[in-house]
């Protein structure tokens, strides 16, 4: 029989915190009747934001055609999303269930160019793009493309979406930590990019590229135009290619704050040796479609024999799933005003947009008002990094410690805070050293995807808890000192 230590030790080193063994916890004591909260992971559709209306008309109707010929569906389905479903299926007669195009259908891969051109304002090539299974995919494909000795390394921001970690160690390669800048709302930091960098090429790792989520994960935070020109100069200076995970571009909340792509900044700074992969899903923004595994990857300043070889590495999977690949469509081609379903369309998105604006601040301001908390209020995305203070533990000497065993402690401190918030509470969050914290913090990641009410119960039970538990520690520190 096969045994742990019969498999790959590059798996064994990865780790995904999102789903890590508070989840599962998580898990049991639903199944044991407990009420959970979760607050792990950017599910959007289990949280109860409800699928768009106009979406789910087309994926029924190209899923299964027959109910375009049946008597009543010019009565239950608006008559622009029955010109839309046929018009898919004349250019897609092979259904769903077939496979494609390795890079996926071509009119879905021309209209993800033209929702790039109309967003920046810049040329788009077809066939620079890969339709794939949700954003995932095309960061996975890119990374194994860029990995080509175990002394290859990406640079991946600290804290940090634990795909980048876990599939760096993976494919046997080398992460590069550089940190974000917590007092300046998590903006990109030169000097820690340089510190970064250098310690990198000093132990022998090269680095290969540079990972930037924007908005970020787990952040929250929406970096300016001139953060992400700094960017692309250290890209430049250091030849680095870049890849932009900017699968959060609809989920931009804070006053004064813009999403600027990587393609439109290179584009305006005249850039052209940089190569830039970028990518975007239908798992987030204002759709929240996490089941159906759509997105796609774009390709700038890559040469046509690297594109085949990337084109090559999608084909070993054959292609993306189809009805992710239409549910891409619809999110870069939806209704146009005047037709039947845009008013539907745009309301049902500005609703979406609306109650996740008002649970980032909601919970913000409310985690704010805790005593030893605090948090940047989320410009974006759907995430907040919870900072928060633990009383020192009794014959517990951080000072005395090497790196390696203050971090470690600290994951051991965080780990334990969450995993009793969920006992104790319900609620399930991931603890920050799942995503990477600066030496000497603490930080947890929550959603605010949950209800509104829902998300007012947190912040009312996390307050009771972190009073609790703090308390709990100092009584065990004045019984050692007694």
């Amino acid at each position: 029989m096969i045994s742990i230590r019969d498999l790959n030790a590059d798996l064994l080193s990865a780790e995904y915190a999102v789903r890590g063994p508070i989840v599962s916890r998580a898990q049991q004591l639903e199944e044991q009747g407990k009420k959970i909260i979760y607050c792990n992971i950017g599910n959007p559709q289990a949280l109860k934001q409800k699928p768009l209306t106009y979406l789910r008309q087309i994926l029924s109707l190209v899923e299964y055609p027959e109910l375009l010929d049946n008597n009543e569906a010019a009565r239950l389905y608006p008559a622009d999303v029955l010109v839309k479903a046929r018009s898919i299926l004349s250019r897609h007669p092979s259904g769903t269930g077939a496979y494609t195009q390795s890079a996926g259908i071509p009119f879905i891969r021309n209209a993800v160019a033209e929702f790039i051109q109309r967003r920046d304002g810049i040329l788009s090539d077809k066939d620079h793009i890969i339709l794939t299974d949700g954003a995932s995919k095309g960061v996975q494909s890119a990374l194994l493309a860029l990995l080509r000795s175990p002394n290859d390394g990406v640079m991946i921001p600290i804290p940090q979406y634990p795909l980048y970690s876990a599939t760096i160690a993976l494919y046997g390669g080398k992460q590069i930590g550089y940190y974000l800048d917590e007092e300046n709302r998590w903006q990109l930091n030169e000097k820690a990019l340089t510190e970064s960098i250098t310690e990198a090429m000093r132990s022998g790792t090269h680095p290969v590229a540079i990972a930037v989520i924007n908005p970020g994960n787990p952040t929250g935070s929406v970096l300016s135009y001139d953060n992400i020109r700094m960017i692309i100069g250290f890209a430049r200076k250091h030849r680095l290619s870049i890849l932009a995970d900017e699968v959060y571009q609809e989920n931009v909340y804070g006053k004064g704050c813009k999403f600027y792509s990587f393609a439109k900044v290179m584009h305006d700074l005249g850039e052209n040796d940089i190569s830039l992969f970028s990518f975007h899903s239908i798992s987030k923004g204002l759709l929240g479609e996490c089941g159906h595994r759509g997105g796609y990857a774009e390709f700038r300043n890559i040469p046509d024999d690297v594109m085949a070889e990337l084109i090559k590495l999608q084909s070993i999977s054959l292609c993306a799933n189809v009805p992710g690949q239409i549910a891409t469509y619809v999110m870069v081609s939806p209704p146009r005003k005047g037709e039947e379903s845009y008013e539907q369309y745009r309301n049902e998105l500005n609703s979406v947009y609306a109650e996740l604006k008002s649970k980032a601040e909601l919970l913000g301001t409310r985690i704010n008002n805790i005593r030893g908390m605090s948090v940047t209020i989320p410009d974006g995305a759907m995430y907040a990094f919870v900072k928060f203070e633990l009383p020192p533990e009794p014959h517990v000497d951080v000072q005395s410690m090497s790196e390696e065993q203050r971090r470690e402690y600290e994951a051991k401190r965080d780990t334990e805070y969450c995993l009793a918030l969920l006992e104790e509470t319900g609620i399930c969050v991931v603890p920050g050293s799942g995503f990477g914290q600066v030496s000497g913090t603490l930080h947890f990641r929550t959603t605010f995807l949950p209800p509104k009410e829902e998300i007012e119960q947190v912040v009312i039970r996390l307050k009771e808890f972190h009073e609790s538990y703090c308390e709990r520690i100092s009584r065990a520190e004045e019984k050692v000192v007694s």
